[in-house]
């Protein structure tokens, strides 16, 4: 099959034909319109063999002083056989084709076999150890190319060695020009600790896209997820992609387990998508330490809350599952209590249950 770029390529022949067939016809009606013969006019030059050949010449020279608008008096036959008359028409074509079928602007910037820096720009703070940092993309028009479930490798050079972590960008492709990070700082955490004291215009490393993820709406009718602490990045990931795509029907039930109410990383959004999509969206929320009143669940995620909130063993859907290890090691023996298969240890995109 024919790329873009070739379809492209005869198109310019194709229509430059057709521009300039319609040009010469249209001014060969202008002519005649005005009593002028072009068979006469063609054999300017040639010796008088015929009486008509003075006319054609009287013809001639009206027609190399026209008044053109915004040319003023032109001389219609030199622009008409003029080579740049049919290369400013191809230029012309050229560029039109461009525009529809030329690049929309922006590339994909992520490439899986070298590291590329890229310069924090901005940082949002959430809660005294947590923030969303804004990275640029070389171009404002560029975007990441991460698919829908898939992660990055951060490096930097911390006390004389490489370090690498990975981590889920909680924005998307259609977000051009930039991509943003949830981190939150650990005292322990080599990247993290470095990447809070990035100051604007500092860089770091990246390389992706990783993965064995990649979410597309005819996946899974259903999607149950279990999410602890900053594991909960790739869940809006794919949260946000089946939300905002009016052809996409999946049904979404989340768990999102945390230590304190502070703790609960982007709830404001969480809250609005579930009361924006009530019939595909539902969350429950489960504290270690609950306030008064708290509606939620408490102390740990249970075997009761997966068997309430997320889709039955025997039931068309997937679990996924990102958190802390001692979360993710109690999850897979709840699952296993309600005859969920056991995942693997690198688990794959047609796995009932999915670790990040």
């Amino acid at each position: 099959m024919p790329n873009k770029l070739q379809v492209g390529f005869l198109l310019s022949f194709v229509v430059t034909f057709l521009v300039l067939t319609f040009t010469t016809s249209a001014i060969n009606s202008a002519l005649r319109a005005r009593g002028y013969d072009i068979s006469r006019l063609i054999l300017l030059g040639l010796e008088d063999t015929d009486s008509n050949n003075s006319m054609a010449s009287s013809q001639a020279d009206v027609l190399r002083s026209v008044d053109l608008p915004l040319l003023g008096k032109t001389d219609l036959l030199a622009l008409v056989n003029s080579p740049a008359f049919a290369l400013s028409l191809a230029v012309i074509t050229l560029g039109a084709l461009y525009t529809v079928f030329g690049p929309k602007g922006g590339k994909k910037v992520l490439d899986p076999t070298k590291w590329q820096q890229f310069p924090l720009v901005k940082k949002i703070v959430i809660s005294p150890n947590t923030a969303i940092y804004r990275f640029g993309l070389p171009s404002p028009k560029d975007h990441l190319g991460l698919p829908i479930g898939q992660h990055i490798s951060v490096s930097a050079e911390i006390n004389g060695k490489d370090v690498a972590r990975s981590y889920t960008p909680i924005s998307s492709d259609d977000d051009k020009g930039y991509f943003d990070l949830l981190i939150k700082t650990y005292d322990l955490g080599n990247i993290s600790k470095h990447v809070s004291l990035l100051k604007v215009g500092q860089t770091i490393r990246v390389k992706g896209p990783k993965g064995q993820f990649n979410y597309h709406r005819d996946l899974t009718p259903s999607i149950g997820m279990i999410a602890g602490g900053t594991g909960i990045t790739p869940m809006m990931q794919v949260i946000r992609a089946a939300m905002k795509d009016p052809q996409d029907t999946t049904k979404v039930s989340l768990i999102y387990a945390n230590v304190n109410p502070e703790d609960i990383l982007l709830k404001a959004e969480i809250d609005a998508l579930s009361q924006l999509h009530p019939n595909r969206f539902t969350v429950y929320y489960v504290l270690n330490n609950p306030p008064a009143g708290w509606q939620g669940g408490s102390g740990f995620v249970s075997k009761d809350q997966i068997e309430k909130f997320m889709p039955a063993a025997t039931f068309e859907g997937k679990i996924l599952i990102c958190g802390p290890p001692p979360m993710v090691t109690a999850m897979k023996k709840h699952l296993a209590d309600l005859n969920y298969p056991a995942p693997r240890t690198i688990s794959k995109l047609d796995d009932k249950v999915f670790l990040f």
